[in-house]
């Protein structure tokens, strides 16, 4: 049976890279000076949100396998699984910093603030006021809680329908997943856009974009997918999943080479749209990224769409590691910043900083993240058994 166990050397480096971050965010409030707060906090939305969404991207991405009864996943379907496990547990992250707007322990999110709603108040702002039936206290902490808990409990069903059907040999677990996946892609297809206005969107409260959730959504995936892809070209390098050929490589690298070219075409087509436009309410959101991030805001689109286009072009990019893996790391980092420049110019406008409170911070980030995955990683055999497909995933080869 084809164990993973994770190793002690690894282990402990997970722990530094989470005493990194937090000795960072220390450094941060005290280095910081009156932007300290919002610095902090900032920070933990953008590290909080970005590795929240790849875990997301996990059960959205193990929901499509099922409901498209796709075969030649099933070898990889425990790696899916693992990345799925850090999502209800990121949460926790995405929870405080809404309690921090909600008590205005910080200012991200301005129409959370006292006084902005109410006519009689030096801080008034009648456009926020205009958005209150939406962005409102409780009908934001009940869209948020219902997000949270209904993607946590699929999440959950999921993996845990999966180790039934390999202990009782049953094909009706399997069927019950896929039913429940039919459930979830429509009730994630609205709620992956909705949760993107709520915690995304609202900080620039001011401006809305109908193809922002879309944008979003792009991204999580193409971080989900290198994620994904690493994982299991790392348990390849260990000896792990001998069933997994160079043809279910080929098919994770399409998958990062198109969902790249599906985040890029959202980024081009809202920029040039509002851009073109030149609507004044609209446009301000690309004036201040331009103007004070401009630098940021055109290598992040130059990262994740010259990159991939260039060099994962062809057949043979797609199948070896040694162009998979690099590629994979800079596009990881690439939509890392793009998270970054998402909410950062609506939080902190021109008093941003990109130094080592934030790279260690992220640090910190990624060593939890992946401590919680190869963990949930160990606790399964890495190769399903009794699945209905199983049989078409060993036989996968593309000419």
């Amino acid at each position: 049976m084809d164990q993973y166990t994770f190793p002690d050397k690894l282990k402990r480096w997970t722990f530094i890279l989470m005493a990194i971050g937090v000795i960072a965010m220390v450094v941060g409030f005290f280095t910081s000076g009156e932007h300290a707060g919002n610095r902090i906090w900032t920070n933990v939305l953008v590290n909080g949100f970005f590795f929240f969404g790849i875990g997301l991207a996990g059960t959205f991405f193990l929901a499509l396998q099922f409901a498209s009864h796709s075969g030649w996943s099933v070898v990889v379907k425990r790696v899916m699984e693992a990345v799925s496990a850090y999502m209800p547990i990121g949460a926790i992250f995405l929870i405080l910093v809404f309690l921090g707007g909600t008590f205005e322990w910080h200012h991200i999110y301005h129409w959370m603030q006292e006084g902005v709603m109410d006519p009689t108040h030096a801080d008034y702002d009648a456009i926020i006021k205009g958005k209150e039936p939406y962005l409102n206290q409780i009908f934001f902490w009940a869209r948020t809680l219902v997000y949270l808990g209904v993607w946590s409990y699929f999440t959950y069903i999921f993996r845990k329908r999966s180790l039934e059907g390999d202990i009782n040999g049953d094909d009706k677990f399997h069927m019950k997943n896929v039913v429940l996946s039919a459930i979830f892609l429509v009730f994630f297809g609205y709620t992956s856009m909705t949760a993107s206005w709520d915690w995304l969107m609202s900080i620039d409260v001011h401006w809305f974009s109908t193809i922002y959730g879309w944008y979003v959504f792009s991204g999580m995936w193409i971080s989900g997918m290198i994620v994904m892809t690493v994982i299991t070209l790392y348990l390849k390098s260990l000896g792990h999943l001998p069933e997994v050929n160079d043809s279910h490589i080929h098919d994770l690298g399409k998958w990062v080479f198109g969902v790249s070219f599906l985040w890029s075409y959202l980024f081009f087509c809202q920029f040039m749209l509002i851009w073109y436009a030149n609507i004044p309410e609209e446009v301000t959101y690309y004036v201040a990224r331009i103007d004070d991030y401009r630098w940021l805001f055109w290598g992040v689109f130059a990262i994740n769409f010259v990159f991939p286009m260039i060099i994962l072009m062809s057949r043979d990019a797609k199948r070896n590691a040694k162009y998979l893996i690099p590629i994979c790391v800079i596009i990881f980092i690439g939509h890392w910043l793009d998270t970054y420049l998402l909410i950062t110019p609506g939080s902190m406008k021109q008093d941003w900083h990109l130094n080592y409170v934030e790279i260690g911070m992220f640090l910190g980030f990624l060593g939890f993240f992946t401590f919680i995955v190869l963990t949930a990683l160990s606790k399964r055999p890495l190769m399903v058994k009794n699945h209905p497909m199983l049989n078409e995933s060993l036989h996968h080869h593309i000419q």
